[in-house]
Formats: C-alpha cells, sequence, structure tokens
C-alpha cells in the first residue's frame, strides 16, 4: 500500500470517527444544558421573560414522507415542555403565553439553503393571556427593534411553518379599544365529526376537502356593553403554507338579543385570505347588529335571515363580505336579496338589493319610531312615546350614518296593509353618503295611483337637517274607500304635491319647524256619516253628522293650499265646494305642540236647507280632538267670507286638475269660477 493510499484511509477513518462522535454526542447530548442560554436569548430578543422551565429533548429520526437517499437522512425531532413567556411591564398579570408541551421536526438539508422548514408543530396544554389598552398597547406585538433605526438588509433566512395541531386550551381576551372580554375554552371532541355532516354534501371544487371538526370550544364574555355567550366547532390541524386546504368553523353566538350562526370555511388562515359560510342571523332588531359588525342598519321588528356569506379578506382595496341570496323576516314579512359590504376607504360601503314578496306595513314602523313602547322595549330602545304625542320623537341614530355609506334598491311586491290605506306597492332606492340618507325614487303605489317623493336626510348637520317632495297622482277615489258603496261609481281623484323642510332629529321636530306647502285636489266624490266611521275617523263623523246629518253629499270639488312656517300649517285655501254648500276651512295646525285650531263655516247654495246653521270647530290635540259647534256666525280669519271671489287660488292648484293632460273635470270649472269673479 502507498503512503497515500495510507493516508486516505486514515483521513477516511478519521471523518467516520468524527461523525460518529458527533451523532453519539447528539443522541447522548442532555439538552437542558443548552435551556439557560436560550432562555436568555429568546428573552433578549423579544425584551419579554421567557423560560424553557421543564424538559427539553431532540430526538434523531429518519423521516417516513421521504424518498431516495434523502429518506436517510434523520431527522431532529425536538420536543419542549413547561415553555412560559412573560407580560410587559404594563400589563396585568405575569403570563402572556404558557404551553404544556412543543413538538417540532426540523428538516436538516433546506438548512444548506438558509431555510428554516418546519413541517408541523404539535402544541398541547396552551394558555393565552390577550391584552390591549385603549392608547392602543397591546401585549401579543413585540419591539424587535427601533422603527427610527436605518433599515437593514433582509435575514438570508427563511422561516417556512407547515401546519400547527393543537389540543385543549384556554385564550383570555381583554380589548379595551374593542370594547371585549371573553374566556374561550378549546377541548377536543370525543370523535371527529365529518364536514359534511354539518355542511352536507359539497360540490366539487378545485380546493382540497375541509378537514373534520376535531374540536369543540365555548365562549363567554361582554362585547360592547353586550354579554356575550357562544360554543362551536373547529378543524384540528390550521394550515399556514397551503392556502387551499380550507379550516372548518361552525359556531353559535349570542350577544345581547342578536344571534349569529354560522358554518364553513376559512381559506389560507395564515393570512385570513377568504371565508366561505353559512350564515343565518336572527334578533329583535337589525339596528343591533351595529355594535357587533358595525354595519348600519335601521331599527325593525323581530328578524331572521339565512343566506352564504363569502369574503375576500386581503383584496387590494379592502375586504369584501357578500351575503348571497338570502332568505328571511323582517316582523310578518318575507325578505330575500343579495348585499355586499365593502371595507374600503374613505368608508365602508352596503349595496345591494333586497325583495319582499309580501312586505306588512307595520313592519316598517320602527324606521320612523312608529311603533309601539312595548314593541321599542323588546328591540332595546330606550326612547318611550309620550302618551299624548302622535308624531314619533325617538330620534334617528345619525352618529352612525357618518360610519359607511350606502346604494341599496329596496322592493316591496305587495304590500299588506288596513283597507284604511289602500298602499300596493314599495319601491326606494336608499343612498347614504357621508352621513346624508336620501330616499330617490321613493315610490309608493297606492289606490291605483303612484306617490312619489325625494327625501333628503342630512345626519352630518347636528341637528338633522330634511327635504322632502311629494306627488300624489290619480288616487281613485273609490279605491281610496273600497267599502263604501256610493263611491264605487265615482270617476273622482285625488291629487296633491308637498314641497317641507325641516330640522330635527326625529320626524316629530322635523315636522315641528318644518316650512313648506301641500296642495291638494279632490274631484267628484261622495261623503257620508258612513264613510268616516269606515276610514274610522271620529272626528270626521261628528263633523259630516252635523253638516248634513246621515245623508250621503256628493263633493264636486275639494281643495286645499296650505303653508307652513317653523311646523305652524295655515290654510290659505281650504274649500270643499259640495252639491248643499260651499264649506270654507280656516285656522292653523302646530306640528310643535300638535294642537288643533280649526273652524269649518258652511254657506248655503241658493235656498237649499242644510242641517247647521253655525260653524263648526276643532280643537285639541293629535291625540284628543275636540270638535264643537260655534255659539253664534264666524268671520273666518284667513280667507274671509266665502264669496268665490274673495278666494284667489294659486296656479299650482291648477295644475293638479289634469296632472296628465287629460280632460279637465269639475274641479277645473269650480277654480276657474274663483280666479275669475
Amino acid at each position: 500500500m502507498t503512503r497515500v493510499g495510507s493516508f486516505l484511509i486514515w483521513i477516511f477513518s478519521g471523518l467516520v470517527l468524527i461523525l460518529a462522535a458527533l451523532a453519539l454526542f447528539l443522541v447522548l447530548f442532555d439538552w437542558n444544558l443548552l435551556k439557560p442560554t436560550i432562555n436568555e436569548r429568546v428573552s433578549e430578543a423579544l425584551d419579554r421573560p421567557f423560560a424553557i422551565e421543564g424538559d427539553l429533548s431532540v430526538a434523531w429520526r429518519r423521516e417516513p414522507e421521504t424518498n431516495g437517499w434523502r429518506s436517510w437522512v434523520p431527522w431532529p425531532h425536538i420536543a419542549a415542555e413547561q415553555m412560559v413567556l412573560g407580560n410587559p411591564d404594563w400589563a396585568e398579570g405575569d403570563t402572556f403565553v404558557s404551553l404544556e408541551r412543543v413538538e417540532l421536526r426540523l428538516a436538516p438539508l433546506p438548512l444548506l439553503a438558509k431555510t428554516v422548514s418546519i413541517p408541523r408543530i404539535d402544541v398541547q396544554g396552551p394558555n393565552a393571556d390577550l391584552q390591549r389598552l385603549a392608547d392602543g398597547r397591546d401585549n401579543w406585538t413585540f419591539d424587535l427593534g427601533s422603527e427610527d433605526s436605518e433599515p437593514e438588509e433582509p435575514a438570508p433566512w427563511v422561516l417556512d411553518i407547515g401546519t400547527i395541531g393543537f389540543d385543549q386550551g384556554h385564550i383570555r381576551i381583554d380589548d379595551a379599544i374593542s370594547k371585549l372580554q371573553l374566556d374561550l375554552q378549546v377541548e377536543p371532541l370525543g370523535e371527529p365529526i365529518a364536514f359534511s355532516d354539518i355542511m352536507g354534501k359539497q360540490e366539487q371544487s378545485d380546493t382540497a376537502a375541509p378537514q373534520d371538526y376535531a374540536f369543540a370550544w365555548r365562549a363567554e364574555g361582554r362585547y360592547q356593553g353586550q354579554a356575550v355567550q357562544g360554543e362551536g366547532k373547529i378543524g384540528g390541524l390550521l394550515a399556514l403554507q397551503d392556502a387551499s386546504l380550507p379550516f372548518p368553523l361552525e359556531a353559535d353566538i349570542r350577544a345581547g338579543s342578536t344571534r349569529i350562526r354560522l358554518a364553513g370555511t376559512l381559506t389560507d388562515p395564515k393570512h385570513l385570505g377568504a371565508l366561505d359560510l353559512n350564515l343565518r342571523l336572527s334578533g329583535t332588531s337589525l339596528g343591533n347588529l351595529y355594535p357587533l359588525t358595525g354595519v348600519t342598519l335601521p331599527d325593525s321588528p323581530p328578524y331572521s335571515t339565512d343566506g352564504r356569506l363569502t369574503a375576500e379578506l386581503q383584496a387590494a382595496e379592502g375586504a369584501t363580505f357578500s351575503y348571497q341570496g338570502f332568505n328571511g323576516r323582517i316582523g310578518d314579512s318575507d325578505i330575500h336579496g343579495d348585499l355586499t359590504f365593502f371595507a374600503g376607504e374613505p368608508r365602508p360601503k352596503l349595496s345591494g338589493n333586497v325583495v319582499s314578496n309580501q312586505l306588512l306595513f307595520s313592519d316598517l314602523a320602527p324606521l320612523i319610531g312608529a311603533d309601539s313602547n312595548a314593541e321599542k322595549e323588546a328591540r332595546g330602545s330606550d326612547t318611550r312615546q309620550p302618551a299624548d304625542k302622535v308624531l314619533p320623537v325617538e330620534e334617528f341614530r345619525t352618529e352612525r350614518w357618518r360610519t359607511m355609506d350606502a346604494d341599496v334598491h329596496v322592493q316591496g311586491k305587495r304590500i299588506v296593509h288596513s283597507e284604511q290605506l289602500p298602499i300596493t306597492d314599495l319601491d326606494a332606492h336608499v343612498l347614504l353618503d357621508d352621513g346624508r340618507l336620501r330616499l330617490a325614487p321613493l315610490k309608493f303605489g297606492m289606490a291605483g295611483g303612484e306617490l312619489q317623493a325625494d327625501i333628503q336626510l342630512n345626519g352630518a348637520n347636528a341637528p338633522l337637517r330634511g327635504q322632502a317632495q311629494l306627488r300624489a297622482r290619480h288616487f281613485k277615489l273609490k279605491q281610496l274607500a273600497p267599502d263604501f258603496a256610493p263611491m264605487q261609481t265615482s270617476l273622482g281623484e285625488l291629487n296633491g304635491d308637498a314641497d317641507l323642510s325641516g330640522r330635527g332629529n326625529s320626524v316629530a321636530a322635523l315636522l315641528g319647524s318644518a316650512d313648506g306647502e301641500v296642495r291638494l285636489v279632490v274631484n267628484d266624490g261622495t261623503v257620508s256619516r258612513g264613510l268616516m266611521e269606515i276610514a274610522g275617523l271620529n272626528v270626521g263623523n261628528y263633523v259630516m253628522g252635523k253638516l248634513f246629518g246621515d245623508e250621503e253629499v256628493r263633493i264636486n270639488c275639494a281643495v286645499a293650499d296650505l303653508a307652513l312656517k317653523d311646523g305652524l300649517m295655515s290654510t290659505p285655501l281650504f274649500v270643499l265646494d259640495t252639491e248643499n254648500a260651499l264649506i270654507g276651512i280656516d285656522g292653523t295646525v302646530n306640528f310643535a305642540s300638535e294642537e288643533l285650531d280649526l273652524d269649518i263655516n258652511p254657506d248655503s247654495k241658493g235656498m237649499r236647507i242644510i242641517s247647521l246653521r253655525s260653524p263648526l270647530y276643532v280643537r285639541g290635540t293629535f291625540k284628543e280632538p275636540r270638535p264643537g259647534v260655534h255659539a253664534g256666525p264666524l268671520a273666518l280669519r284667513g280667507a274671509g267670507m266665502l264669496a268665490l271671489g274673495s278666494l284667489t287660488p294659486a296656479a299650482a292648484l291648477l295644475a293638479l286638475i289634469a296632472p296628465s293632460g287629460e280632460q279637465a273635470n269639475q274641479c277645473g270649472e269650480f277654480l276657474q269660477q274663483m280666479r275669475a269673479e
């Protein structure tokens, strides 16, 4: 054997001995000797106390999932027990996170490419205490260096974690900013539950099938001042790198009077990528969802909905949530539709379409605070309507209007209401922009005609400023009184216009400060005490009885030109032309105090005798009007005597006689005569 050959043999033998000694060292080395160094280095890096208080061990085993020559390379399997990471000085309590045991395996070959590859980490007995103060400080953010220092080059090493497995654990949350205090307990299920057992069979997709539910969770605490409790199920592995591996979620949460039930998946949990959930909502009022979701919705009767919620949480323009194909009920009305919530700038925006095939008009009452005090209490409102007031005093929550925008189309295909108000359908376009709410158009089908409105409420002002323009066209009198037989042969109509503005945060305040004008024209109708009884108008019943007894009286024309100033409505012109008499109504209606001060003065035509020779009055309040008979003749305060020549109708009233260009009716002749004399 040559010297070179001998030298090579010695070199090779030496390397084998070194490797054998290294392997023996790695196998026999007591890794607990490194704990003080590890604890010190981690504590220094995180600026928090850190300690491995239990055993630290490393076992070297071949990885069965590798192939070829790589399968002969042993992997270190690291286990550490009783790991504790402390809180910053300002936090309550000493411990931020504690773990009973952590196990992981490290792929050695990627280290050559400066990649720390950990295919799986298993965590046992995790306990976490998450805290955030009102000033924004939280204990889950770590100070790893000064932001003012010069930026360093990117770290050459890459951390690659595959999945995280965990068992029972406890999480405590105390967040002063979101006003959340919660205790969350996670425990393993006795047996895994298949995803399809909860959600049913799913359509095939390109993504991997969701894993089974493996853990149950329970939570209890408070959120936004409301008691919160919930329970549900989650999967057992949290896939961090494989964005196509769905993580199953199931929850049943109660917050105050609201219940939220969901089941589905979270995709790409490392980046909170996307949600795909079946979502069911129910509660006493849609308005109660605001503190839970940040979505501004109107107050409503009790509701329930069921639909599919999908979310793209990491979209460049902002997270987008879509509630698709939902069905449900609000009060006794059905609802269906699609809504999208875009969490963009400068404000989030809600858009979509909502349809009701059968809408109860009474279910709209909470929108303006017109529901009963019992219903207000049930939906959680602190406002109570005074017993002596008719106009709703509950204030609009305009501070919520400024937190998001909206563009929603609402349609009621059929309106269910009492026969006294024959509304047939509803079509509304709801726009909300930086606190300014607009309903344009707002259309009601009513009595064979249509009521069109353009309503603007500027909630950016304090108090709110409102404007309303209304147009009533072709209301058929026989449909306004379908149970009054004498009216069924009438071809008469009601037409009208209103232009109002006011200020205040409630319907009562807006009308109590309103300025504007209201014009109405009615032609070719019939009235009687019976009609007043059908309509439930006690004052009208009294007045008709005093004027005409029990007779049916034909109305040739009725016109009203009313003016409002600071909530006080006056009657420049309010006249009814009947076959027996010309009847003038004069006085004021105070919407601020809800007081009535009206006089009704009949003037017989020719020698015809009617039952009343003294004028009437209506005093009192909206809640309790008091009609009566004046003791003697009355000089009208506004319009003067009822001679036709003393009344000059506004030209706008003439436009209501034939609003669509059709042939003029008796009101046309009546108003032209008034202008001529």
